[in-house]
C-alpha cells in the first residue's frame, strides 16, 4: 500500500547507493554541435524555481539530485526550432546495472493519453467516429450503465478525451508482473481480478471537469469495439508506426525479448518495485512504453499538423486537440502558457516511474522521463532549467530584494484565512516567515514594501494594508492563480499559531507532535478492522479513506497484529514518521495531525513495495 494524503492547505504548492552516474545519447547530427553538448552539460547544473538579481543560482548536480531522491535513472529528448536537438539517458536502468540510453524503455503512464487521442481523432477525421455523439452507439461489447446522469446529457468522445464525462476512477495501480490480470470488461465493472472501483458517470456529464483515467478505458473499448483490432495493434498501425515512434509499444507486458533494455522501476525509498514494472491492462490511459524521443515524435506530429504538413493530422483537426476546453483541457493533452506562446503538456505517473512532456506549439518543447516514484520532483526540476538554457518564455523568474528595515515585517505578522486553510506570517529576527496550516515553514523576501516572494517555489505574495498601515488581507499568486485571504482577529489567530508553534518545536527536536504515535496505532487498526472512525478525520482525508477503504483493509489485514511501532523523524510540516513491524510484514508509516487533533493525512508503505 502506498497512498500519501495531500496536506490539507494548499496541496497544489507545493539511498540505496549513489547510482553508477553515467550517460549514454542518441547520436543525432545535432549532437556534433558543440552549443548542443554546452547545452547539455550547462542542464546537468539544476538551477532554483526563482532567480535572484545580483546572487548567482545555487546549482545542484543532477548526480547528486538524483542520489538523493533515490532516482537510478533519467532520460531526455529536448526539441529545438522544430526538431529533436538532442537526447540523452543519464544514471542506470537499474541499480549495479547498464547505463540509461537513449533508447531505454520506460513507461509513459498518463502521457499514453494524448498518445491515445491521435488514434481518436484520426478517426473522427476519417468520418468513422463522432466526437459529440452519445459513445454508446459505438460501443458493443460493453455500454456505459444509464442512470439519472446520463439520462440528462448522454457521454461523448469529447467529454471523455477532456475530462468532463462525469466518470470516475482517477488513475490505477497496475498489476505485479506474477498477478493475474483483468479484461478490459473487469476493469469497466470493477469486477475481480480487477483493483480498481467501477468506471460510472457519477456526475452530469459536459458540467465539471474530473481527471478521470476511467474515461480512456472506455475509450480503448469503443477503440476495439469499432475496429476489431487489439488496442496495441491498432495504435501501432494508425499512429506510432506512421509517425516514426518506432521504440514504442502499447503491449502489456512487455514481450521478454524488450525487457532487457527496460529501466526497472524503484520506489521512493530507493526499492525496486517488486516484481519488477506493473501490467497494465489499462493500455489506453496507462500502458505506453516509449522513449523521450518517441515522445518527442509524438509532439512534432503535432507541430507539423498545425503547420499543414502533419503525417495523420489535418490542420483543423489539429488545432481542434490544442483549443483549451473547461479546466485549460484540450483533447488528450492540457494546454498551457500564453496566448503569444502556448504549450501543451502532459506528466504522467506509475508504479516507480514518473516522466513529462511540454511541448510549444511551435519550435521547443522537452520530454523527462524516470525510473523512480521521486522522479515528479526532479522532472521539474530539469524542465524549468532546459527552459532556463533555452530561454523558454515560462523559465523561472528573476526577482530583486529590497532593503528594508526588517522591523516593517512586524506589520505584516499574523494569520490570514486562505479558500483552504490559513497561512501565517512570523517575523524572526531579520526574517520573515510564511507557514501555511500542513506545511513547514518558508522564508519569503521583500520585492517591495508589500510584495514578496519566496525562493523555494515561484510564488507572489501582496499585503494590503489598513489606514494605519497593517496588513489585513494578502493575496497569494500561485503560477496564474491568485488567492486571496483576509487577516484573522488576533483571538482567531492564536490557537492556530499555537498549533503551529507546536509543530515546528517538534521539527526542531524531531520529537513527534503528542498523540501521533497513539493516532497512528488506533488508524492501523481500525483500518485493518474496515471500521475506521471518521469523526477523527478530516473531511479530506475521510474521503481519500472512504474510497479506498477496501483496499486498505484487504492488505493490512494481510499483516496480522502490531508487534512494534518505532519512531523514525518528524518531517517539516509535522508529519511524523515511524517504522512498523506486523507480524507477516513490515514497512514504514506517518500520520499527520492537524491543529484540533484530527488526522489530516497518512502514508503506509511496507518493505516489499
Amino acid at each position: 500500500m502506498n497512498r500519501r494524503q495531500p496536506h490539507l492547505s494548499f496541496a497544489a504548492w507545493v539511498a540505496l547507493v549513489a547510482p553508477q552516474w553515467g550517460v549514454g545519447c542518441l547520436a543525432t547530427p545535432a549532437l556534433a554541435d558543440s552549443d548542443a553538448e554546452s547545452r547539455i552539460e550547462r542542464i546537468q547544473q539544476l538551477i532554483p524555481p526563482v532567480l535572484v538579481q545580483g546572487e548567482a543560482p545555487v546549482r545542484t548536480k543532477l548526480s547528486e539530485r538524483m542520489a538523493e531522491l533515490h532516482v537510478p535513472g533519467v532520460s531526455i529528448a529536448v526539441i529545438h526550432d522544430g526538431a529533436i536537438q538532442w537526447a540523452r539517458g543519464f544514471g542506470v536502468a537499474r541499480v549495479g546495472g547498464p547505463r540509461v540510453t537513449a533508447r531505454t524503455l520506460f513507461q509513459a503512464a498518463s502521457i499514453s493519453k494524448p498518445v491515445t487521442a491521435l488514434a481518436v481523432l484520426r478517426l473522427v477525421q476519417a468520418g468513422k467516429l463522432d466526437l459529440d455523439t452519445d459513445v454508446n452507439r459505438y460501443l458493443k461489447s460493453w455500454k456505459i450503465p444509464a442512470n439519472t446522469f446520463t439520462e440528462e446529457h448522454a457521454v461523448t468522445l469529447r467529454e471523455l478525451l477532456t475530462h468532463t464525462a462525469g466518470m470516475t476512477v482517477h488513475g490505477f495501480p497496475g498489476y505485479a508482473s506474477d498477478a493475474p490480470a483483468p479484461t478490459l470488461t473487469q476493469i469497466l465493472d470493477g469486477t475481480p481480478p480487477a483493483n480498481s472501483p467501477p468506471i460510472r458517470v457519477d456526475t452530469t456529464p459536459g458540467t465539471t471537469w474530473a481527471y478521470s483515467g476511467g474515461g480512456y478505458v472506455i475509450v480503448q473499448q469503443l477503440l476495439e469495439d469499432l475496429t476489431g483490432a487489439s488496442f496495441a495493434k491498432l495504435m501501432r498501425d494508425t499512429v506510432l508506426d506512421p509517425i516514426g515512434m518506432t521504440e514504442s509499444t502499447f503491449d502489456q507486458p512487455l514481450p521478454p525479448s524488450r525487457m532487457v533494455n527496460v529501466a526497472v522501476p524503484y520506489r521512493s525509498s530507493g526499492r525496486p518495485v517488486r516484481g519488477g514494472p506493473h501490467v497494465y491492462p489499462e493500455r489506453a490511459p496507462a500502458g505506453l512504453w516509449t522513449t523521450p524521443s518517441d515522445l518527442a515524435r509524438y509532439a512534432l506530429e503535432v507541430q507539423r499538423a498545425l503547420a499543414g504538413s502533419g503525417r495523420i493530422l489535418s490542420t483543423s483537426m489539429a488545432s481542434q486537440m490544442l483549443t483549451p476546453e473547461m479546466n485549460h483541457w484540450g483533447l488528450g493533452p492540457m494546454i498551457g502558457g500564453s496566448a503569444a506562446r502556448p504549450y501543451f503538456e502532459h506528466a504522467g505517473g506509475n508504479e516507480g516511474y514518473r516522466c513529462l512532456l511540454r511541448v510549444y506549439e511551435t519550435g521547443d518543447g522537452a520530454v523527462v522521463m524516470t525510473n523512480g516514484d521521486n522522479g515528479g520532483e526532479l522532472m521539474g526540476e530539469l524542465m524549468r532549467t532546459v527552459a532556463e538554457e533555452y530561454a523558454w518564455p515560462d523559465r523561472p523568474p528573476v526577482r530583486h530584494i529590497a532593503k528594508l528595515d526588517p522591523r516593517s515585517f512586524d506589520a505584516f505578522a499574523g494569520t490570514y484565512q486562505m479558500p483552504h486553510g490559513t497561512f501565517t506570517f512570523t517575523r524572526a529576527g531579520e526574517r520573515l516567515l510564511s507557514q501555511a496550516t500542513g506545511q513547514g515553514q518558508v522564508e519569503i523576501f521583500p520585492e517591495s514594501e508589500r510584495v514578496y516572494f519566496a525562493k523555494r517555489l515561484d510564488t507572489v505574495i501582496t499585503f494590503q494594508v489598513d489606514e494605519q498601515g497593517r496588513a489585513s488581507a494578502v493575496v497569494l499568486r500561485l503560477g496564474e492563480q491568485d488567492f486571496a485571504g483576509k487577516r484573522l482577529e488576533d483571538a482567531a489567530a492564536k490557537p492556530i499559531a499555537d498549533a503551529l508553534a507546536i509543530v515546528n518545536k517538534s521539527y526542531r527536536e524531531q520529537r513527534p507532535v503528542p498523540g501521533s504515535e497513539t493516532a497512528l496505532r488506533r488508524l492501523i487498526e481500525d483500518l485493518t478492522a474496515g471500521a475506521p472512525d471518521y469523526t477523527r478525520m478530516s473531511p479530506e482525508f475521510a474521503t481519500l479513506v472512504r474510497g479506498n477503504l477496501a483496499s486498505f483493509q484487504k492488505q493490512l489485514s494481510s499483516f496480522g497484529p502490531i508487534s512494534a511501532l518505532v519512531f523514525q523523524r518528524v518531517n517539516d510540516d509535522g508529519a511524523a514518521f515511524y517504522h512498523v513491524t506486523w507480524k507477516q510484514a513490515a514497512g514504514d508509516a506517518g500520520i499527520l495531525l492537524g491543529p484540533n487533533g484530527t488526522i489530516d493525512g497518512a502514508f503506509f508503505q511496507t518493505d516489499d513495495d
